[in-house]
C-alpha cells in the first residue's frame, strides 16, 4: 500500500531545511504585526516566534475567533456542527506571547510604518506581514448581492451564518427537490472544494432524500482532481463522465456505464455551464445552456484579495496582490509581505496548506533579514484533501520552488491518487483527510 509519506518525502525533507530556526539573531526588539488571523497570519506569527522568541509579535484580526473553511462542507451533511469550526486564539497567546487586537485595519503610513484602524488605534511597525484571505464578488451575476447571499442563495465559501442558512435549506430540502451549486471561475480558494461540497450533499442525499438531484454548473471544462473525483462519482452515484474523460482514463481504471439517469450531475463550460444570472425570488439560475429551476442554489461567486489588501494598496487590476517571489514582499510597498490566497503565487494553488507553508517561508525570510543574514532557497509544498463520499478519499499533493522567476511545480506526474488505487488506499485518502484536519489546526494555531 502506497503512504502519504511516499509521496511527500522529498518535500518535507526540503522544507524542513528551508525553514530551520536560525541560532542567532538581530534587532530581538523588532515588532512585526500580521493582518489577518486565518491560517496564513496564525502560521506566520506563530513560526516568527518559535524562530526568535524575542520578537514583539502582533495579530491584528477583525474576528475574536477564527472560522476554519477548510472542511466546513461538513457541516451541509451533519458529520460536523458550525461550532466545531470555531478555533480560539487563546494558543498563540497563552503558549507564545504573541498579542492579538482584535480591530479592523483601516490603513497604513509606509513611510511612518504605521497602520491605523477602526477603533483609533495606530500600531507601528518594522515589518508587516497581511494575509487577508479572500473577498466574494457577489455582484459579477445578475441578480446576486451580499444581500441576496445573507437571505436566500447563500454561498458559504467564507464560513459562516451563510453556512448554517445553507445547510438548513439543504436539510429541509423537499423530496425529489433540486440543489444547484454553481461553481466559480478560476482562481478560487480550494480548488476541490466545490466538488466536494457536491460529492458530500450527493451522499447525504442517497439516504436522506433518495429522489433529490444536484446539479453542478462550471464556467470551467476540468477542474483539479477532475478525474479521481468523477472516477468516484462513477462508483458511488453512478455518474456517467463525459466522453472525452472515458477515453483519457479507460487504459489506467474500468469506467462503468450505468443506465439511468444519476442523482448528479455536471455541466461543463463547453456545454453552457456559465453562471449569468441569479433569480432569488422564483429561484431560479440562467446558465449559457438555459435556465434551471431549483429548490437551494448555492453560489460560489469569483474571488479577489480581501478587501483589506485593497485598502493598503496592495492590489493590482487582478484584484490579487503582486510579490517577489522569492520572498511574498510586496512589489507596491516596502517592507510589507503578502501571504496566502490573496497572493499571486503562479503555479501554487488557493489553499490553507499554500498559506501555511508560505507563512513559514516569509517568517523565516524575516528572521534571516534582520539579523543581516540572507534567506535561504526558498521551496513550498500544498496537498489538498478532498473527499467524494465519506471514505472515499483523494488528494492532490505538490512541491513547488522558483523556476525562471515563477513558482513552478517541480513534482513529477505522480501528484493524484492513482485511477488503479484499491479500496483500501481511497479509504485511507478518507481518513487522511480527517486526521490533516486536526493536525494542520494545531499546526497553525496551537
Amino acid at each position: 500500500m502506497f503512504s502519504r509519506r511516499e509521496w511527500l518525502s522529498q518535500a518535507l525533507g526540503l522544507l524542513s531545511v528551508a525553514a530551520a530556526p536560525s541560532l542567532a539573531f538581530a534587532q530581538d526588539n523588532a515588532h512585526i504585526v500580521v493582518v489577518g488571523g486565518g491560517v496564513g497570519g496564525a502560521t506566520a506569527a506563530k513560526y516568527l516566534k518559535l524562530f526568535n522568541p524575542s520578537l514583539k509579535v502582533t495579530i491584528v484580526e477583525k474576528n475574536p475567533f477564527y472560522i476554519r473553511p477548510y472542511g466546513s462542507s461538513e457541516v451541509l451533511n451533519q458529520h460536523v456542527k458550525m461550532e466545531d469550526l470555531y478555533v480560539s486564539y487563546d494558543a498563540l497567546k497563552s503558549k507564545y506571547g504573541i498579542h492579538v487586537v482584535t480591530d479592523t485595519v483601516t490603513g497604513i503610513d509606509p513611510v511612518a510604518r504605521t497602520l491605523s484602524t477602526a477603533g483609533k488605534q495606530r500600531i507601528s511597525y518594522d515589518k508587516l506581514i497581511v494575509s487577508p484571505g479572500i473577498q466574494l464578488m457577489y455582484e459579477a451575476y445578475a441578480g446576486y448581492s451580499e444581500a441576496v447571499a445573507r437571505t436566500a442563495v447563500p454561498s458559504g465559501w467564507i464560513p459562516g451564518e451563510q453556512t448554517a442558512l445553507l445547510a438548513k435549506q439543504l436539510q429541509g430540502m423537499r423530496q425529489g427537490g433540486t440543489f444547484v451549486l454553481a461553481a466559480p471561475p478560476n482562481p478560487y480558494r480550494c480548488p476541490p472544494g466545490p466538488y466536494e461540497r457536491a460529492s458530500l450533499m450527493t451522499e447525504w442525499f442517497t439516504k436522506h432524500n433518495p429522489t433529490a438531484k444536484v446539479i453542478i454548473v462550471d464556467p470551467k471544462d476540468s477542474f483539479v482532481t477532475d478525474e479521481t473525483m468523477m472516477l468516484g462519482w462513477n462508483r458511488l452515484y453512478k455518474f456517467n463522465l463525459p466522453e472525452d474523460y472515458v477515453k483519457k482514463m479507460s487504459s489506467e481504471v474500468e469506467i462503468k456505464q450505468h443506465s439511468g439517469t444519476s442523482m448528479l450531475s455536471w455541466v461543463r463550460g463547453k456545454d453552457g455551464g456559465r453562471t449569468i444570472k441569479i433569480d432569488a425570488k422564483q429561484m431560479r439560475i440562467e446558465i449559457e445552456g438555459g435556465t434551471i429551476q431549483a429548490d437551494v442554489i448555492n453560489v460560489i461567486p469569483p474571488m479577489k484579495a480581501g478587501a483589506v489588501a485593497a485598502t493598503l494598496g496592495l492590489t493590482d487590476s487582478s484584484g490579487f496582490c503582486p510579490v517577489n517571489r522569492r520572498d511574498f514582499s510586496s512589489t507596491l510597498l516596502p517592507n510589507v509581505y503578502v501571504i496566502g490566497d490573496a497572493s499571486i503565487a503562479d503555479a501554487m494553488p488557493k489553499s490553507g496548506f499554500s498559506a501555511n507553508t508560505q507563512a513559514k517561508v516569509v517568517a523565516r525570510a524575516i528572521v534571516e533579514t534582520l539579523a543581516g543574514r540572507p534567506a535561504p532557497e526558498p521551496l513550498w509544498e500544498n496537498t489538498c484533501y478532498a473527499l467524494a463520499g465519506k471514505d472515499y478519499g483523494l488528494f492532490v499533493a505538490d512541491v513547488f520552488k522558483i523556476v525562471d522567476g515563477k513558482i513552478a511545480r517541480i513534482n513529477g506526474k505522480a501528484r493524484y491518487l492513482p485511477l488503479n488505487a484499491t479500496p483500501a488506499q481511497i479509504k485511507l485518502g478518507a481518513r487522511y483527510q480527517q486526521a490533516w484536519l486536526r493536525t494542520f489546526t494545531s499546526d497553525c494555531f496551537a
